[in-house]
């Protein structure tokens, strides 16, 4: 399953779609910006769950770095950084990306389900809407809390499956083909993003971090649970049917 994820991501680093960027030059500075912009105007959240400034001097580890713009901001915050992820296209865009700015990252392209480090190495991981592709997110999981020191802090996001997204989806690849017997977990397995995406619900979530002393998650409602919905209706969508949830645990 791994290796069809990383055949999916090898060919288009998340985030780098001409669908989103335009037709910018990759590689170039304008191109990075471009993915920056996008990336925030779509999830500005994201600033509020990381706190980008919060950890300077702390070593870092990003597991999924993708086109290195959220690693871009852990670098600027003055964190010492490194980052993993499962394609070579990511780790070589986010080294480039870093580059154009002055900064460098320690890189490596593996499969965050055994990570190269060793235990209690680092004071913050933070993963964005990655662990949820893996085939095993539970080794993920627990390889972050080993390289995490005592008190140390992981922060990130994994999809909502009790979502608007998530129910969207089913209409569209169950109901409107005429197989309403599909479950939501099956949907977005075999129609989001890569093949055996997973989703969760908060409850699941805080089993898979119950070695963790703490855990919290919260759902967030994004752009991608409002798409076609009437804005009316979207006024009155509870944040439990958020498509992301905000992870924050402590080791």
């Amino acid at each position: 399953m791994n290796e069809a994820v990383r055949q999916y991501w090898e060919r288009e680093p998340c985030g780098t779609s001409p669908a989103l960027v335009g037709n910018l030059t990759p590689g170039t500075r304008e191109w990075y910006e471009g993915i920056e912009d996008c990336r925030y105007s779509l999830e500005p959240f994201i600033h509020s769950v990381a706190q980008f400034t919060r950890h300077y001097g702390k070593e870092l580890l990003e597991i999924g770095v993708g086109a290195g713009t959220d690693h871009l901001q852990w670098a600027r915050g003055g964190a010492i950084c490194h980052g993993v992820d499962l394609t070579e296209a990511a780790i070589q865009t986010t080294k480039d990306h870093l580059g154009v700015y002055g900064f460098q990252s320690d890189l490596h392209r593996i499969d965050a389900e055994q990570l190269p480090f060793q235990d209690e190495a680092f004071d913050v991981v933070y993963s964005w809407g990655v662990i949820h592709h893996s085939d095993h997110p539970e080794r993920i999981v627990g390889e972050i809390r080993r390289v995490l020191r005592p008190g140390g802090l992981f922060l990130g996001m994994m999809y909502g499956r009790h979502s608007v997204t998530a129910l969207k989806l089913w209409v569209k690849q169950g109901l409107m083909r005429g197989r309403p017997w599909r479950t939501l977990a099956d949907v977005v397995w075999n129609h989001m993003e890569s093949v055996g995406t997973k989703a969760y619900t908060v409850r699941e979530l805080r089993t898979l971090f119950r070695e963790f002393t703490a855990f919290e998650g919260v759902p967030i409602l994004t752009p991608y649970d409002f798409k076609r919905i009437p804005k009316w209706l979207g006024q009155l969508l509870p944040t439990w049917l958020g498509w992301f949830i905000t992870l924050r645990a402590v080791r």
